[in-house]
């Protein structure tokens, strides 16, 4: 199993959740909110082969911390990948998009010159000015779209862009985001859970929750859950043996 974008230190007991991940096999990105969070994580994650920490800052967060972007960029070059990153346009955060979109243009000419990253973005109510910068800036990098809630012409605009997409039980259970999965393209899907802030029935999802998303990915595809799951495991092979992305 596979979880692309997960805050695996913001659990109640992220330790607990770090061994059962361990014990069960599953391979996390463990996304940050930021630079403090990354240093943290690669603390919580020190020895474990099968957790990758990502250095962000949080769009939500940017009114208030921008300031840590030096951070950020100095972290980055410890890392393949970099989440999450991106802009929020919902109404709380709406006052400070230009400023996030400013934090998000630094941030990917910085993978750029590193050579490219793995982004994990955040796009809500904001995939418009996401893709823009993305279509200005980013040439190495490979652009994952989390929980991506934009209109059927921004998902095309995307997928013309290269982007990838992770998707999860959450996004899943909305006839919308089932419909913007489906028509994702098969070999750029990987999946998340977005624990713990994404839920299942009131409770936070666990990164091995992620099976939860493959019977509905399966019955898209119209396969079986087992060649679902392996189509997920060669998207995230893929993913990781970029020759094109700065070790």
């Amino acid at each position: 199993m596979i979880d692309t974008h997960c805050h695996l230190d913001l659990y109640p007991n992220p330790g607990r959740v770090i061994n059962e991940v361990d014990k069960r096999g599953i391979f996390v990105i463990a996304v940050t909110t930021t630079p403090k969070a990354f240093l943290g994580n690669l603390r919580l994650a020190e020895g474990r082969k099968r957790i990758r920490v990502a250095v962000g800052l949080h769009p939500e967060l940017v009114a208030e911390r921008y300031r840590e972007i030096d951070e950020v960029q100095k972290h980055m070059a410890r890392t393949k990948y970099v989440g999450e990153i991106g802009v929020d346009g919902s109404p709380d955060h709406a006052a400070s998009a230009r400023l996030q979109a400013d934090v998000f243009n630094t941030l990917l000419k910085t993978a750029e010159e590193l050579g490219g990253k793995v982004l994990s973005i955040h796009s809500r109510g904001a995939a418009r000015a996401v893709l823009d910068n993305l279509e200005k800036n980013v040439s190495k990098s490979i652009p994952i779209l989390h929980w991506f809630t934009g209109s059927r012409k921004e998902l095309d605009r995307a997928m013309e862009l290269d982007c990838w997409f992770s998707v999860g039980p959450a996004m899943l259970r909305s006839r919308k985001g089932r419909e913007l999965a489906f028509a994702m393209p098969r070999h750029r899907i990987l999946t998340e859970t977005d624990g713990p802030f994404g839920t299942n029935e009131h409770c936070s999802l666990m990164p091995w929750d992620v099976e939860l998303a493959l019977p509905i990915m399966a019955d898209a595809w119209k396969c079986s859950i087992e060649e679902a799951d392996q189509q997920i495991r060669s998207n995230f092979r893929e993913l990781v043996e970029s020759q094109s992305l700065a070790t």
